[in-house]
């Protein structure tokens, strides 16, 4: 929360409960900012914001003046909701970003992005033909956009027809449609374990009951998942195939073909989340790519490679489930942003997406060799993925309390995501671990705080 958000807050509060009576003068904004430790800035823009929120009204040369009007109670959230805010608690600091140093953090730092590049296309704000379109667009999304990703999946050996893929806004916007449109609540899906918890999320909003399958170096664990299959009937398996977060694990050959068997055995679909494809080699086993687009619905997003803010992201499959999905598009966000898939096919068409895809591989790269190396300099047991992308899952000493070790570390201004978030059950058996991104897994910082932890463990 920040300052302005606090202080509304307070003044809220003291009106609510009666402090403040109809009429009464609030401080002024020099007596506030004292009052609050704050600048007059800072006191004047929680003024304005009482006044935009009908508590308080500005009378020029007298000063901030109280309505009498009460502030809403805060509406009352459903137990899901609740349930599934809880879930994405990792995700709130993420957003909102309280901590300098950020081991945890789930993104590349902005640094990595060609900004410079991206200003200069939205500048230019125009279509190729020099005409800016402010129509909503296509329901499915920019043709352009969705032909050149027909040709970098057919690169990955994933043969999708013009009618087989979609553009959303971003991955989670695509589970989220995915989700509405096959499960119903009391329906069983799989996941990974440890796996994406922003899924865990949407799905305990769905009402579906989730079944953790455990995740290894090579994908999934086929001998867990079938003894998972001998109790449970999934609609869906969901997981991650490449540079899997949060492990930073691989897929390979083997278990992809063991998985897809289980599936036409046992009759799941299976959303197979591809983040980081554009990054990777093409060559790398994807399960879309065993030309079983009825059992596969695939998922990527550019958020991972270009920003976070440019949510662009897009689902290959089936034509009948696509068509399905681009409905259900339609009636709930009626269509995608065309200026942002523009703006994406625009620095691609460039060139220059190419050229950033280069230079953000050769900074993961040595980000993740760098971070091995100072955290076996620290006494962690940690070590390259074979694949590697943003994230390396390392162990902690069986012995230390997580919970504990995180908000020691939040003392120290440091961001840590720990394994407990990424499981669906959070239990104590587990061995402490974290997700650490090799973008800031170095930092001096970091490196500090864990001697001493592993000093005093």
């Amino acid at each position: 929360m920040s300052r302005v958000d606090a202080i509304v807050a307070q003044i809220s509060g003291q009106i609510a409960s009666g402090f403040y009576r109809a009429g009464q003068k609030l401080p002024s904004v020099r007596g506030g900012a004292g009052q609050f430790g704050v600048s007059k800035n800072t006191m004047a823009e929680a003024y304005d914001r009482l006044v935009a929120q009908g508590l308080a009204v500005a009378r020029q040369g007298s000063g901030y003046f109280i309505t009498g009007n009460r502030p809403p109670p805060a509406p009352r959230l459903r137990p899901d909701v609740t349930e599934a805010t809880s879930i994405v608690s990792l995700l709130r600091e993420q957003l909102d970003q309280h901590y300098e140093t950020r081991p945890g953090d789930g993104r590349p730092p902005a640094t990595w992005t060609e900004v410079a590049e991206m200003r200069r296309i939205l500048r230019a704000g125009r279509r190729s033909d020099g005409a800016i379109d402010f129509g909503y667009g296509s329901s499915w999304g920019l043709g352009a956009l969705r032909d050149w990703l027909r040709m970098s999946l057919a690169e990955r050996s994933i043969l999708t027809e013009p009618d087989g893929i979609m553009l959303t806004s971003g991955v989670n916007h695509g589970l989220d449609l995915i989700i509405r449109q096959l499960l119903e609540p009391g329906d069983t899906v799989f996941v990974d374990s440890p796996g994406y918890y922003p899924l865990f999320a949407k799905l305990r909003l769905a009402k579906v009951t989730v079944v953790p399958v455990r995740r290894i170096e090579d994908g999934p664990d086929l001998d867990d998942l079938r003894d998972k299959l001998a109790d449970h009937r999934p609609k869906v398996f969901f997981t991650q195939s490449q540079a899997h977060n949060p492990t930073g694990g691989t897929l390979s050959p083997a278990t992809a073909f063991g998985l897809l068997q289980l599936a036409d055995l046992h009759d799941f679909r299976i959303v197979e989340d591809d983040i980081f494809a554009d990054l990777l080699a093409p060559t790398l086993p994807r399960l879309a790519a065993f030309g079983r687009q009825e059992r596969v619905l695939y998922v990527g997003s550019f958020s991972k490679t270009l920003s976070a803010s440019l949510r662009c992201g897009y689902i290959a499959g089936s034509p009948d489930l696509v068509r399905g999905l681009v409905d259900l598009k339609m009636i709930t966000t009626v269509a995608t942003s065309a200026h942002v898939e523009r703006l994406v096919t625009d620095m691609i068409e460039s060139g220059q997406y190419i050229k950033h895809l280069r230079r953000l591989r050769t900074r993961m790269q040595e980000g993740a060799k760098a971070t091995v190396q100072a955290l076996s300099e620290v006494g962690l047991d940690v070590s390259l993925p074979r694949v590697q992308g943003f994230y390396l899952w390392v162990p902690l000493p069986e012995t230390l309390d997580e919970a504990a070790f995180c908000r020691r570390a939040a003392a120290a201004d440091i961001f840590i995501a720990p394994a407990s978030v990424f499981h669906t059950e959070r239990d104590a058996c587990r061995r402490p671990a974290m997700r650490v991104n090799v973008a800031y897994g170095a930092d001096p910082r970091f490196c500090a705080f864990l001697r001493r932890e592993l000093k005093s463990d």
